[in-house]
């Protein structure tokens, strides 16, 4: 089977990966957009504590997390191994401690069928700041010994290169949808067709374009989501645990030194990429109020990304129905990081005609 992946954000690459792997032909198309919502996240794999009560989406998210750790292995075979993941740990710390009881509630009744979250335990401000060190005084926190963060650039990148080296091919251009008499037959890219028995379009905010010669709208739409990446000099923050203040925002560190703080959540900007000052002030006030301990970092650089957000929490997956050849995955929102992978296993045995793990009935890609 040929198939074409359009977009190779999170989503797309790790489709087109576990095709090739299972023996497809596969052509990868990505115009590198600027803003794509890949390149700019900062993942956090921590589905346990989330507010989010809609039992499809935890699920999904739920079955992400425990992915993880297969694929980074089979990445790895593959000779792909700097993905930016580490099994770091949770601090969740909202500033309401009636909160922190409630949370330690849901989180343990979630982790009793999810052994992969690791050890919950309740620390106080001493223990949670010997932890983060820039963590506010007095702050107690629940701490999720499985949680793990990701570089999403470097994730998609390596998925991508994975690929190539199981035959894929990829091409930088944009693409657009044929279709014959009602069905996708491939995509016309740099002024050639590419014939295809399936086509994947995983193009995120941007693909709605793609779907119009077919009559079909996708309720999806870009938000704006604005990270800025601090630096601090000679502080050694490879095993700083994701921060979770339990609202829109989060920290998280890398190995090089930096603390990511983040995000805006802006709908109706369309794909205006700027960096605003209400961005940046949004971010760093909701940093610093958690974590004072930054103040004197570094700006090294702020990312724009537009998140794919659908009709509700849950991702767009799934065939379409009545339009033979053609396969959607988007919606992604927010979550895009704990989702994509899995989901791209999930999309990857549509595509070739197999019945996936999760029922993806729930996941309708044409609700709206």
């Amino acid at each position: 089977m040929k198939v074409v992946v359009i977009g190779a954000g999170v989503l797309g690459a790790s489709t087109a990966y576990h095709l090739v792997r299972a023996g497809a032909e596969v052509v990868i198309i990505d115009p590198l957009r600027e803003g794509r919502a890949t390149a700019a996240g900062a993942g956090i794999v921590c589905p346990w504590s989330s507010q989010v009560t809609d039992p499809h989406w935890y699920a999904l998210s739920a079955a992400g997390a425990r992915y993880y750790p297969e694929l980074v292995r089979m990445l790895t075979e593959d000779g792909e191994g700097d993905l930016g993941y580490r099994r770091v740990g949770a601090l969740n710390v909202p500033a309401d401690p009636a909160e922190l009881d409630r949370l330690e509630a849901r989180v343990r009744a979630r982790v009793r069928t999810a052994p992969e979250a690791g050890t919950v335990s309740r620390l106080s401000p001493d223990e949670a700041r010997a932890l983060f060190p820039a963590l506010r005084e007095g702050q107690a926190a629940l701490h999720i010994a499985g949680a793990a963060r990701v570089d999403g650039r470097l994730l998609a990148a390596a998925m991508t290169a994975a690929a190539r080296k199981h035959g894929a091919v990829t091409h930088a251009e944009a693409a657009s949808l044929v279709v014959e008499g009602g069905a996708v037959r491939g995509v016309r890219a740099d002024g050639a067709v590419i014939g295809a028995d399936q086509v994947v379009v995983t193009a995120g905010a941007w693909a709605g374009g793609l779907l119009e010669p077919l009559g079909l709208r996708l309720a999806v739409q870009p938000q704006r989501g604005q990270i800025i990446h601090l630096h601090l000099p000679g502080v050694d923050t490879r095993n700083w645990p994701v921060l979770l203040p339990m609202t829109s925002h989060y920290l998280l560190a890398f190995d090089d030194e930096r603390v990511v703080i983040g995000a805006t959540r802006e709908p109706g900007t369309g794909f205006d990429y700027r960096v605003t000052a209400g961005g940046m002030a949004e971010v760093l006030n909701a940093g610093l109020a958690v974590a004072p301990g930054l103040a004197n970092a570094t700006i090294r650089e702020t990312r724009i990304g537009f998140r794919p957000m659908g009709p509700d929490m849950r991702p767009l997956l799934g065939r379409v129905p009545g339009v033979d050849g053609l396969v959607i995955g988007n919606g992604l929102g927010a979550s895009g990081l704990t989702v994509g992978p899995y989901a791209g296993v999930l999309l990857a045995a549509a595509t070739l005609g197999q019945t996936p793990e999760i029922d993806l009935s729930p996941y309708d890609p044409l609700r709206g």
